[in-house]
């Protein structure tokens, strides 16, 4: 095992047992803290990759729509601007022509109009999205290409352990009790619409930000930015001149300290610097969507292929069995 991925796997089982040690405490520790170091560094990243958009100016327009988007109340259409630009992105990085963005566009219109009639379906979206879809579905896609890529069976396993640590935490809730009571308030109104979101999506009634639910959250959000620190050796998100990577800590702390300064409106702060850096991941999100697609299509063929070669060997020539057949008439 590589000492990256011996780091890797740490990271991951401490934060498992910070989430059942503190689930609270944890969730809003990191939200608040790796948080905005966590931002500001993929900006900086994917700004160097110009955001796997066509124009640096659609980046810009995607950061106002985040902007806006922090502080529009109804719920509804927050998940119309999050599926929107989920959309849009998906359209701009993921397809290779017309014919692809057209279906890909009246696909999406089809099922915006079937989530408008339904009536909160938008509002679940809204809420899924910037949250465990981001966190912990794109985390999990990115885990499987890279080990995909690399043909590691150590980066394979550590998938595998991501998905036992979320099963585990679902099937054994931890039984912690809040030791701040203002960090669990916090954490209500931060995350407290999860779980009647998840409720909607499942069809599962009185799900509620509970200490399974909490103690999730604290995991997945943890894991998901420790993951990307780990990553500065593969993608190399620190190689930026010093002076950058200097603003960027300077700019993480001042973001932390906002917070604790003044609640309300570190929250909104911290709300759309979040949603700044989800929807400029939206394009890189929808590209590795499509190269998952790729990859499965492709270990299907494969699998596929070797399981033909295989039974070929079985199948007698029919040209053998007639000469055969030939030598026995003599």
């Amino acid at each position: 095992m590589r000492s990256n991925d011996a780091i890797h796997l740490g990271l991951m089982l401490l934060a498992l047992a910070a989430a059942y040690l503190m689930p609270f405490e944890l969730l809003l520790l990191a939200y608040v803290v790796l948080g905005p170091a966590h931002y500001f560094t993929e900006i900086s990243w994917l700004h160097d990759r110009s955001y796997y958009l066509p124009h640096r100016g659609i980046a810009a327009a995607l950061a106002i729509i985040a902007v806006v988007a922090a502080l529009i109340d109804n719920a509804s259409w927050f998940g119309f601007a999050m599926w929107g630009a989920l959309i849009v992105c998906a359209m701009l990085a993921a397809t290779t022509s017309a014919i692809e963005s057209m279906l890909l566009f009246m696909t999406a219109l089809a099922l915006s109009a079937i989530m408008y009639s339904s009536g909160s379906s938008l509002a679940v979206i809204g809420i899924l999205i910037p949250t465990l879809v981001h966190v912990s579905l794109f985390t999990l896609i990115f885990m499987v290409l890279g080990a995909h890529r690399s043909g590691s069976r150590v980066q394979a396993a550590l998938v595998a352990v991501y998905l036992v640590a979320i099963a585990t935490i679902l099937l054994l809730p931890p039984t912690a009790e809040v030791r701040i009571a203002s960090f669990a308030r916090v954490g209500q109104d931060y995350f407290g619409n999860v779980g009647p979101a998840l409720s909607r999506l499942f069809g599962v009634p009185g799900l509620v930000l509970d200490t399974r639910l909490t103690s999730l959250l604290a995991f997945v959000y943890t894991y998901h930015y420790l993951n990307w620190f780990i990553k500065a050796d593969v993608i190399r998100w620190t190689a930026v001149p010093k002076a950058r990577l200097a603003a960027m800590a300077a700019a993480s702390a001042a973001s932390t300290a906002l917070y604790f300064y003044d609640y309300a409106f570190g929250f909104t702060f911290l709300l759309a610097l979040s949603l700044i850096h989800i929807l400029l991941e939206f394009p890189l999100d929808a590209l590795a969507l499509r190269q998952l697609g790729a990859a499965v299509q492709g270990a299907a063929r494969g699998w596929h292929a070797a399981r033909t070669a295989t039974a070929a060997p079985r199948s007698r020539p029919a040209s053998s069995t007639v000469s055969k057949r030939a030598r026995r008439s003599r």
